[in-house]
């Protein structure tokens, strides 16, 4: 058997066991690899004289961009021919910059083919936060788009000796700039000079930085193009689906959903380009191109919430969530109208999906799901003994295809998150007696007041059903009698007004949800510190609340229950 009939066999397995949880979980594993090329060995050989489409790109000026499997790969030959003309070599660093335009699926399937090591950047990333990827990353060569190239351009040049600047544009000849369109005139079949090893690092990316600077995270040549197998399964994809997964190019979630699991299961990518948010547009693109599955943020299901999700002809199959655990109530309210549930699921940057609900799997509100194909999870406790609640981790004794290298400029932190036998996330889960996980928090901000445990999330999702809050983040606060109090941190919803009678309203409404030991006692209306990304940093409303005096309120913009409930 080659390594491809062992990915297509694992594969194969997964996609005909896709309704059958107990099925999937006690018979799959994860193909054995040495020599493994996703993109030549995979992707080529399944889309050798394959019409159906693979990528689907709709403006909002409604111009348009398809390409079959055979034209993605032809494509993606030439792309590789000119990367190697202009000097890229397998472990070459690539730095990836764009949006979601053709290019970008063209040279990340260029780059896996040379062996090349890519580097995704978020489109907003400038100054000095760019300067870091170039640098920390080692980076060769630069492909972006105009609005990137400008970032480029105001950088200290001297930065930029040496790396290849490739733009998607015609302004090759400013600024020593390359055309991105030459790649064109290249033959369409591409050798590989330099075989690549199924361990060989394919993707550094850098993470969020939700607690602290961000870390570089290694990915191979296998981990995650055959560990997205895991992340198709959950997302429920099936042969000649359109599947949209609305997220932005730069970050691991696109590499997830919108690249890897898609293409696993051959199924067509669908994006969108939008400038701004508009629900109407959102809910008729879904309907007019008929999108069968669909991955969104919960901040995108809070909002199409807001229309009239009735009003609309789907041929919508599967609903999914990500990115953060999504709130009971607009599950049910999508529920009500289209009669399907969204499913909910987990994973980091460091692995692919570890845990999720797969359809055809009984749901139970609030949980993310069960540990899926492939993955060993454990609970740990503070005492590191296997618990029902405790931080989620990967037994190393089973360690999945699917999980990280390491952090690639940080051994001391490798070994940090590799300890005792488990992969660490950081997180925190409670499991029940039928092996359902629901997501309590990050370790980092999860505390106890006046003894008793609080989950910042858990008080989140509860916060986020009144009508006046748009978001919320809930950290601990200085008090004299309890230690630590709850405290809120929210965005007013358009139409409410940030002052003591919304703040009065908010705390009733928890009064009336949340056990007496964990209401939050302090409201602020603030503005949120977010990373690039768009992911809170609680890290810094914790650090603004430690130097902060433990009675009365700080500013005209915090109110206390205490006071509230008097009034």
């Amino acid at each position: 058997m080659t390594e491809l009939d062992r990915f297509l066999a694992a594969r194969d397995l997964l996609l005909e066991q896709r309704t059958d949880y107990q099925a999937a979980c006690a018979n799959f594993a994860w193909p054995a690899l040495e020599h493994f090329n996703w993109a030549r060995d995979y992707f080529d050989k399944i889309a050798t004289g394959n019409d159906a489409p693979a990528l689907h790109i709709v403006e909002e000026s409604g111009e348009q961009a398809r390409l079959s499997y055979q034209q993605l790969s032809l494509r993606s030959n030439q792309v590789a021919n000119f990367l190697v003309r202009l000097g890229a070599r397998r472990g070459d660093r690539v730095l990836l910059m764009m949006g979601n335009e053709v290019p970008l699926w063209e040279t990340m399937l260029a780059a896996i083919k040379i062996g090349a090591v890519l580097i995704p950047a978020a489109p907003q990333l400038a100054g000095a936060d760019l300067l870091d990827r170039l640098q920390r990353g080692k980076v060769r060569h630069v492909l972006t788009n105009p609005g990137g190239m400008v970032k480029f351009d105001e950088l200290d040049q001297g930065a930029l000796a040496g790396i290849n600047r490739i733009v998607t544009s015609g302004k090759s000849a400013e600024h020593g700039w390359i055309d991105f369109s030459e790649s064109a005139n290249e033959p369409p079949e591409f050798t590989q000079a330099e075989p690549t090893r199924a361990d060989d690092p394919l993707f550094e990316y850098f993470t969020s930085g939700t607690t602290a600077k961000p870390k570089l995270v290694q990915h191979t040549q296998s981990s995650y193009p055959v560990g997205h197998l895991s992340t198709m399964y959950w997302l429920g994809l099936n042969r000649g689906d359109v599947h949209w997964t609305i997220s932005s190019p730069g970050w691991a979630k696109h590499a997830w959903s919108c690249f890897f699991a898609p293409f696993n299961a051959q199924a067509c990518i669908f994006i969108y380009n939008y400038s701004r948010f508009n629900g109407q547009a959102i809910l008729k693109t879904l309907q007019d191109f008929k999108v069968n599955t669909l991955c969104a943020p919960p901040t995108v299901w809070r909002m199409l919430i807001q229309e009239n999700l009735k009003g609309w002809q789907m041929q919508l199959r599967e609903l999914i969530s990500a990115g953060e655990p999504l709130n009971p109530e607009v599950i049910e309210q999508v529920r009500a109208a289209w009669g399907i549930t969204i499913r909910d699921g987990y994973g980091q940057t460091e692995t692919t999906a570890q845990i999720g609900n797969p359809p055809g799997a009984a749901l139970k509100p609030g949980s993310m799901g069960r540990p899926l194909p492939g993955y060993s999870i454990a609970l740990i406790d503070a005492d590191g003994n296997p618990s029902d609640e405790g931080e989620i981790c990967i037994s190393l004794a089973h360690r999945p295809l699917a999980l990280m290298n390491g952090y690639a400029d940080d051994a001391d932190k490798t070994a940090e998150v590799m300890r005792d036998g488990y992969y660490h996330t950081g997180d925190v889960g409670l499991r029940d007696a039928e092996g359902y996980i629901t997501y309590v928090g990050r370790a980092d901000d999860v505390f106890k007041s006046s003894g008793y445990r609080i989950s910042p999330f858990e008080l989140e999702s509860v916060l986020i059903e009144h009508p006046a809050v748009a978001e919320a983040a809930v950290v601990p606060s200085p008090d004299p009698v309890r230690g630590l109090v709850p405290k809120a941190y929210v965005i007013t919803a358009p139409g409410h007004q940030p002052d003591a009678e919304t703040a009065a309203s908010i705390f009733r409404f928890l009064r009336d949800r949340v056990s007496g030991y964990k209401l939050v006692r302090r409201i602020e209306f603030s503005d949120l510190p977010k990373t690039i990304s768009g992911k809170i940093r609680r890290v810094e409303l914790r650090g603004q609340e430690k130097s902060r005096p433990e009675q009365g309120t700080r500013n005209d913009r915090e109110f206390l229950e205490d006071k509230a409930r008097q009034a």
